[in-house]
């Protein structure tokens, strides 16, 4: 019996493209934002999806979401891991490479929890009060995994796109991350403005490459002791998350 397949089939993925409906993010070379994540994400599906894993995306057409609908429902179906998938842009439309981000400090410990509590379900059979410490013990511990994880998109992007578009590891309250449970990161694939790796983002090879990278970033086994998976974590780290600073890997 192989122990690491079944470990794998039991976590369950859920991977947000970003953006979508109304909010159509970054402009590129003929597309969006919200349109290049959802290839994306669907292509990552279909990788975890081959080797058992099983995921879920937080839209699968062209709808608009929040970004709070977006964390509520990976924390409502109790993920193992939250991937939400962006393109980035910026003024000068000079800058290129890819980044991967993980909630700062402030995110964890004051806002994260501020958002949540309106939308967080109860657990069953426990006293409320007591559900959100275990709520605010179980999203500290994520961020040890979240940092791993991070740290393997980018080494796995590093290996997909080349070394010198690695604009390394960081931490920033992106608020489709706040309030998460689980592992969770913000992976931005490229800048959609830039006039050369713009046009490679709407390729399908390109896309494809990225969404190799992500797949392939997944750590095999279940989620630590708070986690649905249970046995012992696999991620070990990024021992300084408290720092915001950037982590090159």
């Amino acid at each position: 019996m192989n122990l690491a397949l079944l470990a794998m089939a039991s976590q369950l993925v859920v991977i947000d493209p970003g953006h979508g409906g109304t909010n159509a993010g970054a402009k590129g070379p003929g597309l969006h934002e919200k349109e290049v994540t959802l290839a994306i994400a669907t292509r990552v599906a279909e990788r975890l999806a081959k080797a058992n894993i099983t995921v879920e995306l937080t839209r699968t057409d062209d709808r608009t979401m929040t970004l709070r609908q977006r964390v509520a429902a990976a924390n409502a179906r109790k993920a193992d891991l939250f991937i939400s998938i962006h393109a980035n842009a910026s003024p000068t439309r000079t800058q290129r490479g890819y980044e991967t981000f993980v909630l700062s400090a402030r995110g964890v410990d004051v806002d994260g929890r501020a958002l949540r509590t309106d939308t967080q379900e109860a657990r069953p059979g426990i006293d409320p009060d007591i559900a959100l410490v275990l709520d605010d013990v179980e999203r500290g511990a994520a961020q040890w995994e979240s940092a791993d994880l991070a740290a393997r998109m980018q080494r796995s992007l590093k290996e997909q796109r080349g070394a010198e578009g690695d604009r390394g590891v960081r931490q920033d309250a992106h608020h489709v991350l706040l309030g998460a449970t689980m592992p969770a990161v913000l992976v931005e694939v490229g800048f959609l403005d830039h006039p050369i790796e713009g046009k490679e983002l709407a390729l399908p090879e390109t896309q494809d490459q990225l969404a190799a990278a992500i797949a392939s970033a997944q750590p095999v086994g279940g989620r630590g002791p708070m986690g649905a998976g249970g046995g012992e974590s696999g991620f070990q780290m990024f021992v300084g998350w408290y720092c915001p600073v950037s982590i090159s890997v």
